[in-house]
C-alpha cells in the first residue's frame, strides 16, 4: 500500500495542540480566585493610581505578552475545556483555523521484489483489526462523532471531511448513514482504487487517456466510450470492435451508469480502468498482499460459512457467488442491472455469452481451498470498495 502524507499536516498539528493548551490555561485563569483578596484590592489601587510614565517604562515587557482574554473567548475557552474534562474531546468546528485544512498529498506506491510471492494468510487465525481512537485528520478524539472506515482502520470527524472538501452534502450524509451499519462506507484514502497504481502504471493509463484525447475530470457519454474502446482494440489487437464487442461496451456503460444519467461519472471510469490495469498487470499473489486486515477477515467469515462440512474445501460455484456477494451495495438496483453486468469485462476477456456459460458449469464441480479463493477473489474484494453503486469490474458469470 502506498503512504499518504500532508505537507502541511506537521503544522497543523503544533497549531492544535497549542489550541487545547491555550484552552487549558485560559479556563484555569478564568476559575482560579485570587490567593489574597486584600491583597488584590491593594493592587487594583496602585494600578489606579499609578501615573501614565510608569506604564510607558514597562511597555515593553507589556509588549511581549498575550492581550486578555475577550469574556466570549474565555466563554469558548471554558466550553472546550468542559468538554476535554467530560470526555467529549475538543471538537473540529470550534478550532480557530486561518485557512481550510489541507488535503493530502498522495505518494503512490512502489512494488517490492516479493510482490508476487505467496503470501501465507491463515484460515483458522483471524487477523481482528481495530479502529483508530483519533480522527485521521485533526487527531482528535470524540466520544460519540467518529466514522469509521469499512476497509482500513482509520476515523473520521464529518466536519473534517467537509473541510478538506473531499465530499459534498450528500455524500457526507451517505456516510453519517452507512458508516456505523452492515454496509459501511470506505473513506477516500480506499474508495479511490486507482491510488493502487504505481507510477509506472498510472504514466501508462494517463498516456493512454491522452492519446485518446480523454478530458479528465469529465462525463463520458456512450459514444466516447465506444471510440475509447475502438481506439484500444486497434492498439491491443489491430482490429476493430466486432458487434458482439460494442454490445460489450454499452454493457459497460449500463452497469457504471446504475442511475440512467446518460453518462459515466469520471471517477467511475478512472476506477473500471485502474482495476483492468491491475488485472492486467499484476499477478493474483500480488493482488491478496494489497487486501487490507478487514477485507482478509470477511473473505475468511465468507469462506468458512461456506465450507459447511469444514475440510477447507468448497465448489468453483460457491467460490463465484461469493465473489459477486461483495457487492451488495447494488441490491437496490440489481435487477434492472443483471443483464449489462453479465457482459462487463476488458475486450481481451470477451466471449459469447453461451460458451461462457458452458465453462461455468463445467468449473462449477472443482475443488478451491483458501488460498486459491482469497488469490482468485481478492480483484473483486478490491473492486467492492469505492461508495459508488456503479459497477467498475465484470462479474464472474
Amino acid at each position: 500500500m502506498g503512504v499518504l502524507m500532508s505537507k502541511k499536516q506537521q503544522v497543523e498539528k503544533v497549531q492544535k495542540c497549542t489550541a487545547v493548551v491555550s484552552a487549558f490555561q485560559q479556563g484555569m485563569k478564568v476559575n482560579a480566585p485570587p490567593a489574597n483578596q486584600d491583597q488584590a484590592d491593594d493592587n487594583v489601587g496602585e494600578a489606579t493610581d499609578a501615573p501614565a510614565n510608569e506604564s510607558e517604562e514597562g511597555g515593553e515587557q507589556e509588549a511581549d505578552a498575550a492581550p486578555p482574554p475577550t469574556r466570549d473567548e474565555c466563554n469558548v475557552n471554558k466550553e472546550a475545556w468542559s468538554r476535554m474534562r467530560d470526555g467529549k474531546g475538543v471538537e473540529p468546528e470550534d478550532m480557530q483555523k486561518s485557512h481550510q485544512l489541507t488535503p493530502p498529498a498522495f505518494i503512490r506506491p512502489k512494488r517490492d521484489a516479493n510482490d508476487d510471492q505467496a503470501l501465507e494468510v491463515e484460515l483458522g487465525k483471524r487477523d481482528q483489526p481495530s479502529n483508530d481512537e483519533m480522527c485521521d485528520v485533526c487527531e482528535v478524539w470524540t466520544a460519540d462523532d467518529l466514522y469509521p472506515c469499512r476497509i482500513c482502520t482509520r476515523v473520521f470527524h464529518d466536519g473534517c471531511l467537509r473541510e478538506l472538501g473531499y465530499l459534498r452534502a450528500e455524500a457526507l450524509q451517505e456516510m453519517r448513514d452507512s458508516a456505523h451499519t452492515i454496509t459501511g462506507w470506505s473513506c477516500y484514502y480506499c474508495d479511490n482504487v486507482n491510488l493502487l497504481l504505481t507510477e509506472e502504471e498510472m504514466y501508462s493509463l494517463v498516456e493512454t487517456f491522452k492519446q485518446c484525447k480523454i478530458i479528465p475530470e469529465s462525463c463520458l457519454v456512450s459514444d466516447e466510450l465506444l471510440q475509447y474502446r475502438h481506439f484500444m482494440s486497434k492498439q491491443q489487437f489491430e482490429k476493430d470492435l466486432t458487434d458482439e464487442q460494442e454490445e460489450e461496451v454499452l454493457g459497460q456503460f449500463a452497469a457504471m451508469d446504475p442511475d440512467k444519467k446518460g453518462h459515466i461519472e469520471w471517477s467511475d471510469f478512472l476506477y473500471f480502468e485502474s482495476l483492468a490495469v491491475l488485472r492486467k498487470l499484476r499477478a493474483e499473489n500480488s493482488m491478496v498482499r494489497l487486501l487490507s486486515p478487514k477485507e482478509r477477515d470477511q473473505a475468511r467469515t465468507l469462506f468458512l460459512s461456506l465450507d459447511l462440512d469444514k475440510d477447507g474445501l468448497i465448489t468453483g460455484g460457491e467460490s463465484r457467488q461469493a465473489q459477486q456477494s461483495w457487492f451488495h451495495k447494488l441490491n437496490k438496483d440489481t435487477q434492472s442491472c443483471n443483464v449489462s453486468i453479465s457482459h462487463v469485462g476488458a475486450m481481451c476477456e470477451s466471449s459469447p455469452a453461451s460458451s461462457a456459460s458452458e465453462r461455468s458449469k463445467a468449473d462449477d464441480s472443482r475443488s478451491v481451498t483458501w488460498a486459491d479463493f482469497l488469490k482468485e477473489s481478492a480483484i473483486y474484494i478490491i473492486a467492492a470498495r469505492p461508495n459508488s453503486s456503479a459497477m467498475h469490474i465484470r462479474l464472474p458469470l
